[in-house]
């Protein structure tokens, strides 16, 4: 790739020095700066050197999660860069469209995005929106390149009937081949340095509670940090150590870790879903995810494989079904000829690719296959007409012959059936629909090469030929998926283009609830709002949908109060996309319009995906209340610790500064990284689903939180207070105390992995790599801290003898050992769900 990447220049990735200012900047390590300074000032160079030495450990945990977090944004943003199919040593390839270089032949389709400035080559009533370029709003029409492509120049954007495509504009309608002759800086859109539109998201629902929260508690902090250095200078007389106090207390108060986790969680939660084929386009997604009540779905290539076989042709009163390996009767050869000849010569589309390929086996060495024959002219599907037909110019007929496939309905509207006539077609169709067939009709029509050719399918003399039905096979894995969901809560409807007996028997495979019935898009047209929003209460099958009333759907189901997902692959299926609260585009066959207009996109089409995505999008949500709620509990005791020895002058403080920052070390990985790290808990998928608007912190988390919060500070208060009243020396008691501290620190940690599950569950059920090395660490670091001298001396420390141990560690767990018995009564048949 001698141009570079097929990308316009981004912003480069900031520095190491430009990471570290912005952590600088957090008040946390501004109080650590303020604290070591003070430090300096009182002659205690070894204090103010710890707490310098803590800021370095802060910003180097800090970078490293930023940096973390970035590899994962930029995978996603690799990810879910547009796709282009190219030809490439005679094989079609779907690449990223950052891989596209000069020379390249690329296959465009309707609903594609332009992935570099080329020269049209072959066109079939190709139109493309350059708004992006030129600001005009109307689609033009494209027209091929006379002479070699690879010999012409490029134009300028705008003008109807031109061979030039630009990159980032949009194929509107028709298809066609083209040849790249620019890529990156070196496109139309490059050279302008126009950006394409993007949408600013403001912050998510989640991120303003986050907020409004830090700002409380940010408030309340400065206040008892003012008010324990007044307390402490005037009780103590000693100013300099009462700010030092004050400082404590803030460190203490300030819940910086708040927007880390929730940015890390999202970020990283985001990148493992792609994992799972699911990609994160918006970052709300991930909160609403949790909330959906209704899927609605696709059949074709989502709920099965779209990997088309023509299993029955009816011609006349006879059916047949085809084998694999058998003959085909001389009777089915027309009809198998038409359909062959009404599809690509190239076929791309699955039900084209199944009639190439039965033609290839089943008509080899007879006259009704043609390669010698020349296409003439295409007369594409539209939304009016159902129905496609290719001209053919035989090289010894005196007349053209056309082949037309599509809907039973349009093909018997182009061969003017009467009202008998399409009453027995619609008993055939019926018959082949109830196994699960999708139906087409095959006509053919002959026109007179004198004549010019019309402009439309109707002025063309059709006969009908018959009728072939195709077969789907289910995805594997949807029936379980279907059932997760309805055991989540959330309910599946399918929406298909096919006929209701085809529909209801997938539906039947698939154990989709049908008891309801069927609803057409026919039938959907007649219906006012009021009925259709009692029947959509009951329904979870349409067919013969259309991609415009995907929209109504989405409408009348969040009207009915339903948080709505919706699945899409066109153009038109865009405006529900962005209606749904949650737009699902299908990554390996929808266009780009509806990648960019939904908030997620799956990678592999599958319907197990989605549900995989929603068990993803909950599992976050778990996991990050999980987090937030240990933070607030973690930082009641220290928040106490810090506070009560102030107001009894002959008490010693415990959480020096440096002691703080200690714990911190603790504390961010701890929320950040541990919890994150955590296996879903697999009955995430067995509660019904969350409110759209409850907050994170509802009053049972709050409360939880706080309860856990205030009895390890009770705990930690005790030993505190049985070590002073015992007469110990100040730096014993300040040591046996923070060591409670730590020790409860991790028993939060432990009992917070699971509101379910007890803590010897979690580790005999649950791996957690990150958190071995978190309990590992911190025992280390505080044996070491309380048991070599010369850290003891350096953070005014005491020795403490297996008494002391066993204490501090009792009591440690003895603070937090209440919610243990609590979960075995919530586990309870009768009792609530728990997160």
């Amino acid at each position: 790739m001698a141009e570079g990447p097929n990308e316009l220049p981004t912003a480069k990735p900031r520095n190491l020095l430009q990471q570290a200012w912005t952590v600088v900047r957090q008040p946390m390590i501004l109080l650590l700066l303020v604290a070591g300074s003070i430090n300096f000032a009182l002659a205690e160079p070894l204090d103010g050197a710890i707490l310098m030495s803590f800021v370095v450990v802060v910003i180097g945990i800090s970078v490293y999660q930023e940096h973390k977090t970035e590899n994962a944004l930029t995978a996603l943003r690799d990810l879910s860069s547009p796709r282009a199919l190219v030809i490439r040593d005679g094989r079609q390839l779907r690449i990223p469209g950052r891989e596209v270089v000069p020379g390249d032949v690329v296959v465009l389709a309707e609903g594609d995005r332009v992935p570099a400035d080329a020269v049209l080559a072959e066109a079939v009533n190709l139109s493309v929106d350059e708004s992006a370029l030129t600001g005009e709003s109307v689609p033009v029409r494209k027209t091929r390149v006379y002479g070699p492509p690879e010999e012409a120049t490029m134009g300028r954007p705008g003008g109807d009937a031109t061979p030039w495509l630009f990159s980032g504009t949009l194929v509107v309608k028709g298809r066609g081949i083209v040849l790249v002759t620019g890529t990156g800086a070196n496109t139309e859109l490059g050279r302008i340095g126009t950006a394409l539109r993007s949408i600013e998201e403001g912050p998510t629902p989640l991120q303003r509670e986050i907020d409004r929260l830090v700002r409380v508690i940010a408030v309340f902090g400065v206040l008892a940090a003012v008010a324990v250095a007044v307390i402490y200078g005037l009780t103590r007389g000693v100013w300099l150590e009462g700010v030092l106090a004050g400082i404590a207390t803030a460190m203490a108060m300030l819940p910086e870790e708040f927007p880390v986790v929730l940015t890390v969680f999202l970020a990283l939660g985001a990148w493992r879903m792609s994992q799972r084929q699911v990609l994160t386009r918006r970052p709300p997604v991930i909160e609403t995810l949790g909330s959906a009540t209704v899927v609605c779905v696709d059949k074709t290539g989502t709920l099965t494989m779209n990997r088309m076989t023509v299993r029955e042709f009816v011609v006349g009163a006879r059916t047949h079904v085809v084998e694999p390996d058998a003959p085909l009767p001389e009777e089915f050869h027309e009809v198998a000829e038409y359909a062959v000849l009404a599809s690509p010569v190239d076929p791309f589309d699955p039900m084209d690719t199944a009639f190439t390929a039965l033609g290839a086996r089943a008509l080899a060495g007879t006259e009704h296959l043609h390669p010698g024959w020349e296409l003439v002219r295409e007369y594409p599907l539209s939304e009016e007409l159902l129905a496609l037909a290719h001209v053919w110019r035989s090289p010894d007929g005196a007349d053209y012959v056309i082949a037309a496939k599509g809907a039973p309905e349009a093909i018997a509207d182009l061969c003017h059936f009467d009202a008998d006539r399409m009453a027995a077609l619609r008993r055939d169709v019926d018959v082949a629909t109830s196994d699960g067939l999708r139906v087409l009709a095959v006509a053919r029509a002959r026109f007179r090469r004198a004549e010019a050719l019309p402009d439309h399918h109707h002025d063309f003399d059709f006969e009908f030929v018959g009728l072939a039905g195709l077969a789907d096979p289910v995805r594997p894995g949807v029936g379980d998926a279907v059932a997760e969901l309805s055991r989540a809560g959330v309910r599946t409807i399918m929406i298909t283009g096919d006929y209701p007996g085809t529909a209801l028997a997938i539906a039947r495979e698939i154990g989709l609830e049908s008891t309801g019935g069927v609803i057409t898009g026919p039938e959907l047209a007649e219906m006012g709002d009021e009925d259709l929003a009692r029947r959509i209460r009951t329904v979870s099958v349409f067919a013969r949908m259309v991609p415009d009333q995907k929209l109504r759907l989405v409408r009348a189901l969040k009207a009915d109060g339903e948080v709505v997902g919706m699945t899409g692959d066109g153009v038109n299926d865009a405006p529900a996309l962005r209606a749904a609260d949650i737009g699902i585009a299908m990554g390996a066959r929808g266009t780009d319009v509806a990648r960019e207009s939904a908030a997620l996109v799956i990678t592999d089409d599958d319907f197990s995906s989605i549900a995989g995505g929603i068990r993803q999008g909950r599992g976050i949500f778990d996991k990050l209340r999980k987090a937030m709620s240990y933070i607030i509990a973690v930082h009641v005791p220290i928040v106490g610790m810090s506070l009560i020895p102030v107001f009894v002058a002959d008490w010693p403080l415990v959480l020096l500064p440096a002691l703080i920052a200690f714990l911190e070390l603790i504390i961010d990985p701890a929320c950040s990284i541990v919890f994150e790290a955590e296996e879903i808990d697999p009955e995430v998928m067995a509660q019904p689903p969350r409110g759209l608007g409850e907050p994170l912190f509802g009053a049972r988390v709050l409360t939880i939180a706080t309860l856990q919060g205030a009895s390890a500070l009770a705990a930690v208060f005790a030993v505190y207070l049985w070590a002073v009243l015992d007469g110990r020396p100040d730096d014993v008691v300040r040591s046996v105390t923070f060591a409670t501290l730590v020790v409860g620190n991790l028993a939060l940690i432990l009992v917070n992995r699971s509101w379910r599950l007890p803590i010897w569950r979690t580790f005999r059920e649950r791996r957690n790599r990150a958190l071995n090395w978190i309990l590992l660490g911190a025992s280390a670091l505080l044996a070491a801290l309380l048991l070599v001298p010369a850290f003891r001396d350096a953070f005014s420390l005491g020795p403490i003898g297996p008494l002391d141990w066993a204490v501090a560690i009792a009591a440690g767990f003895a603070g937090v050992a209440w919610f243990e018995v609590y979960k075995m009564i919530a586990a309870r048949p009768t009792a609530h769900r728990v997160p």
